[in-house]
């Protein structure tokens, strides 16, 4: 029997991303052959893992990292543009994949990201692959914008949280879109806010700059702003989905749970790894 040939396409929203390889795991153990991916900020980093086929690399990497790990590979960046650079984060993530090019990995790619200048989105389909996913990562405020071609390139997310278009003139059985902006589950108790959880993680960071800029990090308004930016990025990112999702409607959606962790628990690997398996087996069968 013939394996039924996907395009899949990864929707952003920062760690619930790590949702994205418990479903593609799924996919591939019911026999589905994925011929494209095309993702959006964390969509289009494990998208671009999967293409060039150093997921399972990765996985191994991010299922050893605790809280501290994660604060380790933030890089402050002196750029008013943004709060972070990014290098370490790529720097590791280039050990794993190498330099390659986009347009001769063995499935078919698109990475998106968001002109700021012109107010439009950027498929990448060719050039260097962790270009693309540094420019569609690039969280507003957060990791530095990226400078390419006159254009101000951040998050895909911004314009388009959930790339189906790319897809659409693939020759595959089926679309399956996974969206990590979801209902929310009902949890047994409330996890603690945001400012509370990286509080440990702003002293951490804190520690490595200039006094006065630690004493600045160091005070509530500050974490109350994280927490504002989180929360706003998330919600416009859902509604900007379900708009998208009406334009270009996918065969499938698997939709992960909005609350099933934070944007920024890049600590939590493992368990939402499994929480995509579950959800995408429970949605495939």
């Amino acid at each position: 029997m013939q394996r039924k040939k996907i395009s899949l396409v990864l929707g952003s929203g920062g760690a619930r991303g790590y949702a994205h390889i418990g479903v593609i795991e799924e996919l591939e153990a019911r026999g589905y052959e994925i011929v494209s991916v095309s993702g959006a900020s964390m969509g289009a980093l494990i998208g671009g893992l999967y293409a060039c086929g150093k997921m399972r690399e990765y996985k191994a990497w991010v299922l050893d990292l605790e809280p501290l790990d994660v604060a380790g590979l933030l890089d402050l960046s002196w750029d008013r543009r943004g709060f972070m650079n990014g290098t370490k984060v790529f720097d590791h993530l280039e050990q794993i994949i190498g330099r390659r090019k986009i347009e001769e990995l063995p499935v078919r790619y698109t990475a998106v990201a968001s002109d700021l200048n012109r107010g439009k989105e950027v498929w990448f389909q060719d050039g260097d692959l962790l270009e693309a996913i540094r420019a569609s990562i690039a969280i507003p405020s957060v990791f530095t914008p990226v400078e390419c071609d006159g254009r101000l390139l951040v998050d895909g997310g911004v314009l388009n949280p959930l790339p189906v278009a790319p897809t659409m003139s693939d020759r595959s059985d089926l679309t399956i879109a996974v969206s990590l902006y979801g209902a929310e589950i009902e949890t047994e108790e409330e996890p603690p806010p945001v400012a509370e959880r990286y509080d440990s993680m702003i002293e951490w960071v804190a520690s490595y700059a200039k006094s006065a800029f630690k004493d600045y990090m160091k005070k509530q308004e500050r974490l109350h702003m994280f927490s504002i930016l989180d929360r706003t990025f998330d919600t416009m990112q859902q509604s900007l989905t379900k708009y998208r999702l009406g334009g270009y409607p996918p065969d499938m959606v698997i939709e992960v749970p909005r609350n099933v962790c934070e944007t920024f628990d890049f600590h939590k690997a493992a368990e939402v790894i499994e929480a995509g398996r579950s959800i995408a087996a429970e949605a495939l069968s």
